[in-house]
């Protein structure tokens, strides 16, 4: 199993802190969000290569960081992979880096699990990838609690079994408080569906598009994080993760 690391995009949103430097290396709780991403990663068996997918403005960035982090943590098998964008006029978005890191890196092999490096999770992933392997695909999700706040999310129902029935982006009269956040398990049989996705010429953008997509070809099953997850995209939820996550550092 490989694992691909989302990290290509501008967020702009941010300005000017994103200016200089990548969303996922700005600094939550004394460490940059990707490594939390990576050390809630580290427990998780079978893990061959993380590939992080970022984009030429900040490519060195990361190329720096991977070497530091992997002196700290030898046992990570890290690779940068440069989707050659400039800003967010030329940008592959974010289903266009996932397909070209599977066709670059020849990934389509092998099971893949994708996340989104500005994730924030307070808790190891080691049992959502328990959960997911054998499945089509699984998709991570997180009860956001409040009808109001789930129409900045996509919104999903599920069959008895935990499986995708209906999936929604930023829904106006939503049903469910539940919502599917950028972390993914794909089988080495679903991967290849990355190509024909892009070829029917869908959105490359958001990879909940895909799920979207996906989810009426084949079988989705689901996993709710446990914990704390937090979603940023502004200074003001920057700050507040900053405190939040003071206290899973101890």
């Amino acid at each position: 199993m490989n694992v691909l690391i989302l990290a290509a995009g501008y967020a702009t949103r941010l300005y000017p802190l994103t200016l200089t430097k990548a969303k996922p290396l700005l600094a939550v709780a004394g460490k940059p969000m990707i490594e939390w991403v990576m050390d809630n990663l580290a427990p998780v068996p079978r893990i061959e290569t993380t590939y992080v997918v970022t984009n030429n403005k900040f490519a060195k960035d990361f190329e720096a960081w991977a070497d530091e982090y992997q002196r700290r943590q030898p046992k990570a098998r890290l690779k940068i992979v440069n989707d050659g964008s400039m800003d967010d006029s030329d940008k592959l978005g974010a289903i266009g880096d996932i397909n070209l890191v599977l066709a670059r890196e020849n990934l389509a092999k092998d099971d893949l699990v994708v996340v989104a490096g500005d994730n924030l999770f307070s808790e190891p992933l080691t049992e959502f990838a328990a959960h997911a392997r054998g499945s089509e695909a699984t998709l991570a999700t997180y009860d956001v609690g409040d009808l109001e706040a789930i129409k900045k999310y996509s919104a999903i129902t599920l069959d008895d079994e935990g499986a995708i029935t209906a999936f929604e982006e930023k829904p106006q009269n939503p049903k469910s408080t539940l919502t599917g956040i950028a972390l993914y398990h794909f089988s080495r049989e679903t991967v290849p569906m990355f190509t024909t996705y892009i070829a029917e010429g869908n959105n490359p953008d958001q990879p909940g598009r895909f799920i979207q997509w996906l989810y009426t070809r084949k079988r989705v099953k689901t996993y709710q994080i446990k914990g704390t997850w937090f979603d940023i995209g502004s200074k003001e939820t920057l700050e507040e993760a900053n405190e939040l996550f003071q206290q899973f550092t101890r």
